[in-house]
């Protein structure tokens, strides 16, 4: 009869915030390259020249480590536009659109994944998509307020999901990534006329 006593849980060894920024870039572009499903901890590790076994201590699944990653990655900053249009302020957020393509790559990646990993969706929400959307509903409530367009306007409530809807769909029906010119064209044929009509 085996009378040893269990050896007490492995800590955590702290990771230097540049050791975590490397090691979570090379989660996402191994997430990009591969797609979550295929990607795997033992790419992570021989990516990282880590073990597996401590991606395993720091983070106990794949999912947890691909959320972390995601709640890590930085997207490009919409905060505080105002041109003092809803056309100028939709149309200078278009130009970012060259800085969220890696996002659309990773939203495609891992779009499968979440419908059955809550936590991965989560990730995605936070670091993508909410601040997005709080740019966003900052100049819809400075264009309400302007009179450009009618308060409770029906099509409002439907804009992000316009405007993130067809990062994925232009790479699907055209096999090109949205780029500024194509999202200011969609902007102004689109998006607009819903809001003003609506």
């Amino acid at each position: 009869m085996d009378t040893a006593a269990p050896s007490p849980p492995s800590r955590r060894s702290r990771l230097t915030p540049e050791r975590a920024h490397e090691l979570f870039t090379a989660v996402l572009e191994l997430v990009k390259e591969s797609g979550y499903e295929a990607m795997t901890m033992d790419a992570v590790a021989a990516r990282t020249r880590s073990s597996k076994a401590t991606l395993y201590r720091q983070w106990n699944s794949k999912p947890q480590l691909v959320a972390a990653a995601l709640r890590h990655h930085k997207p490009g900053n919409t905060t505080g536009i105002d041109t003092g249009s809803l056309r100028g302020d939709l149309h200078e957020l278009a130009r970012h659109a060259e800085e969220i393509e890696p996002d659309t790559e990773l939203i495609a990646a891992v779009s499968h994944a979440i419908l059955r990993n809550p936590e991965l969706g989560e990730a995605l929400r936070e670091t993508i998509i909410e601040p997005e959307r709080a740019s966003l509903t900052a100049v819809l409530e400075r264009a309400e307020q302007r009179g450009e367009i009618r308060p409770g306007a029906a099509a409002r409530e439907f804009v992000m999901h316009a405007l993130v809807g067809v990062l994925p769909a232009r790479k699907i029906i055209d096999d090109r990534f949205v780029d500024a010119e194509f999202l200011i064209r969609y902007i102004d044929a689109v998006v607009l006329p819903a809001l003003k009509n609506s």
